[in-house]
């Protein structure tokens, strides 16, 4: 029989998993960027002194980079028990672990309390951020993915990237609020603990909400058959043994998918906070607002760029934002050094539309190119090892150029280049828009039967 595809959702249910998924994301990128946002503005004085500014932001950025580092590990493992036990569980864990290692982030004693230990636990601590998030972003994308129709999948799929400039702007928002209202001996006393404890209040409801959602049907439906298999004597590989055997290509394909859009993000959000306030010595506020502008632009029209991905495809849409991105990286930075606030702001939210031309459309793609037995490991292990050697890295290639350099234009063709490895990729990966996400694409061999014991009596016989 002709598969019949992934039903459109009812609309109360999608809309309901829609905000599950983009409060849970919304609140763990929160915790994640504000430890970015801190590394740039903060953590360079408390936890790295130095006499150069611009070596205690390297080190700061070091410690952001470890995160990221666990983030492969977290979708590894998030993403075997997310593909053998369900999303949604995976989901609550993550969110616990994440908000709580953001919490305890907030009552560490400084490095002019205990000295090198300080700088020790941060590390830790961000090593826990970065393993859940790890395994968030892959569960939530696929959660609401494998809930959506298959017509209108890149909508609906990019709510949870939202969640991304959601945290980011109420991350940067909280900082900006506290920086505008406090002294900045003040600030860095004790303000910035504030917004990493809020963050026990922030995961609380999450959880209310994250708990409420039900399971992916694709996702119960493969179990069946799994389980249907598993008693006719068929074996099955653990789910990430199955994607480098079978979906290799995917996984590549998801690395340079990702590649441009993770470094430009976090230039263009955590980058920028170093450059206009140490290289321009402009005040933080003017750094933090503009992110925060762009941030609330992003945020809107992410889903924009999804709903067109529907009509035209993942491809051309992710298209427009990398090769966009590969010329606007020169103008970005031009701009930025008019000094001008207004200036600024344009340029970080151009950037931001750009950026989501290339977001918004991902978590559909990306999900679409796995099967579901195995689509958990492989959209996590694909998205987390472009984070690597993207997003983590980024900030410090960033800040280790200007400190070169002294000039922006090193910068820019970074970013550039990394724009054009994702329109290369894009331009020769096959189109997915519409695909079902209930039959299996990837060839491969049958599962093999498991082999008879000596006086055994098979199966059916």
């Amino acid at each position: 029989m002709a598969s019949q595809g992934t039903a459109p959702p009812a609309r109360a249910g999608i809309v309901r998993i829609v905000a599950a998924s983009l409060v849970g994301t919304t609140i763990e990128w929160y915790d994640f960027f504000l430890y970015g946002s801190a590394a740039a503005l903060v953590f360079n004085s408390l936890f790295f002194p130095s006499s150069d500014p611009l070596v205690g932001t390297l080190l700061s950025f070091l410690t952001y980079a470890v995160g990221f580092a666990a983030r492969p590990l977290g979708g590894v493992v998030f993403g075997h028990y997310g593909d053998r036990m369900g999303r949604k569980k995976l989901l609550v864990i993550s969110l616990l672990m994440m908000g709580g290692a953001t919490f305890a982030m907030g009552l560490l004693p400084t490095h002019a309390t205990i000295g090198v230990g300080a700088p020790v636990l941060l590390t830790v601590l961000r090593l826990v951020q970065g393993f859940a998030l790890g395994g968030e972003w892959g569960g939530a994308v696929l959660l609401v993915s494998e809930h959506g129709g298959d017509k209108s999948r890149g909508f609906w799929a990019s709510w949870p990237q939202a969640g991304a400039p959601g945290g980011n702007l109420l991350a940067t928002g909280v900082l900006a609020l506290l920086a505008a209202v406090q002294s900045e001996e003040a600030f860095l006393a004790w303000g910035w603990r504030v917004p990493f404890l809020l963050s026990g209040v922030l995961v609380m409801i999450g959880l209310w909400i994250r708990i409420s959602v039900t399971e992916s049907p694709v996702f119960l439906a493969a179990q069946r058959k799994a389980e249907a298999a598993a008693a006719e004597g068929a074996q099955e590989q653990p789910p990430v043994v199955e994607v480098f055997r079978k979906s290799r290509r995917e996984v590549l394909t998801a690395i340079g998918t990702r590649f441009g859009e993770n470094i430009s993000y976090y230039i263009l959000t955590a980058f920028v906070l170093v450059y206009v306030t140490v290289h321009l010595d402009l005040p933080k506020s003017d750094a933090l607002n503009a992110v925060l502008i762009g941030s609330a632009f992003h945020f809107v029209t992410i889903p924009l760029w999804g709903a067109l991905s529907d009509r035209i495809g993942r491809r051309p849409v992710t298209l427009i934002g990398a090769l966009g991105m590969a010329g606007w990286a020169f103008a970005f930075f031009a701009l930025v050094d008019s000094r001008s606030f207004p200036v600024i702001a344009l340029a970080v939210t151009v950037g931001l539309l750009f950026h989501g031309a290339m977001y918004g459309p991902q978590a559909a793609f990306i999900s679409e190119l796995f099967d579901t037995k195995v689509r958990y490991s492989g959209a996590s292990m694909g998205s987390q090892l472009a984070s690597i050697i993207g997003g983590a890295l980024a900030p410090i290639i960033a800040v280790e150029l200007l400190k070169d350099y002294d000039s922006a234009l090193p910068v820019a063709l970074y970013m550039s280049a990394a724009a054009v490895v994702t329109a290369v990729t894009v331009h020769f990966a096959r189109e997915t828009r519409g695909r079902d996400l209930t039959a299996d694409e990837t060839a491969g061999p049958a599962p093999r039967p498991a082999p008879e014991r000596k006086g055994s009596v098979p199966l059916g016989g």
